[in-house]
């Protein structure tokens, strides 16, 4: 399945249970573990669980090849989707961590290398 394909399956399931403040962080040129990052935040650990199980079903409904998740019942749930990684967290969680915030300076950092 391509990764455009794999995207909008994601992003539909996460819509579906009202997935707050999603974003996609695009991290081919920086790693090969996978194409994108999804990150989103859930209201407590009962939504991000939803979160995680709709979007299992879909993929699962969609065939999607490989499907992994990790950290049911805590702050941050990770749904390795293969070319997509989901992380589903928490407010305070996705503060604290700030995964948008370590893998864009290492966006910025490839492109000056490259110059």
């Amino acid at each position: 399945m391509q990764t455009k394909d794999l995207q909008k399956i994601a992003l539909i399931a996460l819509e579906d249970l009202q997935a707050l403040d999603t974003t996609i962080i695009d991290v081919r040129p920086l790693t090969t573990i996978t194409d994108l990052m999804i990150i989103c935040t859930g209201r407590s650990t009962r939504h991000l669980k939803s979160i995680a199980d709709n979007l299992v079903m879909q993929a699962k409904k969609h065939q999607v090849s490989y499907l992994h998740t990790e950290g049911e019942e805590t702050e941050w749930i990770l749904v390795d989707m293969g070319d997509i990684v989901v992380h589903i967290m928490l407010p305070a969680t996705r503060c604290f961590y700030n995964l948008e915030g370590l893998w864009e300076p290492m966006g910025e950092l490839k492109t000056h290398e490259k110059n």
